[in-house]
């Protein structure tokens, strides 16, 4: 299993950036895809969360205003954040975990995989 963030980078507030996570997952499995995101002296927080059936979780901080989406066939997930704010400066994380059927939520313990971070700055 692989994650690789891409996309980051230094904009002002209220524009927009999206990142991508190339997915090289195990195809016998399902997962719930989930993006985080650690602020500068924070800790790491849940931003958004995808399972197999669409179904997903967006922290109160970021909704209206981010989009997580996934491409299955391009192998990639997507956090489309737009009217970005300087409180969303952090390091942003794709993640990956085992979808058991249940709703999948924007907790970091449920997920096993990670990429390395793209950071973000507004």
């Amino acid at each position: 299993v692989q994650l690789v963030e891409s996309g980051g980078g230094s904009v002002h507030s209220g524009e927009s950036l999206r990142l991508s996570c190339a997915l090289r997952l195990n195809p016998g499995s399902r997962y719930c895809l989930g993006w985080f995101r650690q602020p500068p002296g924070q800790d790491r927080e849940g931003v958004a969360s995808i399972g197999t059936h669409a179904g997903g979780s967006y922290a109160s901080s970021v909704k209206g205003r981010f989009t997580i989406s996934r491409d299955l066939a391009k192998k990639t997930l997507y956090l489309q954040m737009d009217s970005l704010k300087p409180e969303d400066t952090a390091m942003y994380y794709c993640a990956a975990g085992i979808d058991d059927g249940s709703w999948c939520t924007i907790a970091a313990y449920e997920y096993r995989h990670w990429g390395q971070g793209t950071q973000v700055t507004v």
